[in-house]
């Protein structure tokens, strides 16, 4: 993360705080796109399980909702907003069945 200068409207915003939320932004944008990611695998004709592609598109706009809100208090704050890069989603090398790769997912929560 690039350290700039403090805004200049911050009243009583802490720059930790700041970088926390900062963090949390980026982490609900790499959130939605790993589950934006697994919704359009569900949605593929060689597996089509739709109903887990709608629960995982879903799944991927709440986390963008949140980080959209976190983005507005920011800017209502005073605070600056930093974005990161969004890493690849770490995906086995070998290809898995819909099964395995749900079960995964959840076996690390």
């Amino acid at each position: 993360m690039t350290t700039t200068s403090p805004s200049q409207v911050c009243q009583n915003y802490h720059q930790d705080l700041e970088a926390a939320i900062n963090r949390q932004i980026n982490l609900e944008l790499y959130a939605s796109y790993i589950y934006l990611s697994m919704s359009y695998y569900f949605d593929r004709d060689d597996v089509a399980l739709k109903n887990f592609a709608r629960y995982f598109l879903h799944q991927s706009q709440e986390e963008r909702e949140h980080a959209e809100k976190l983005m507005k208090l920011q800017n209502q704050r005073g605070g600056r907003i930093f974005l990161q890069d969004i890493k690849k989603p770490d995906l086995p090398a070998l290809p898995l069945t819909g099964r395995v790769i749900l079960l995964r997912c959840f076996s690390l929560s």
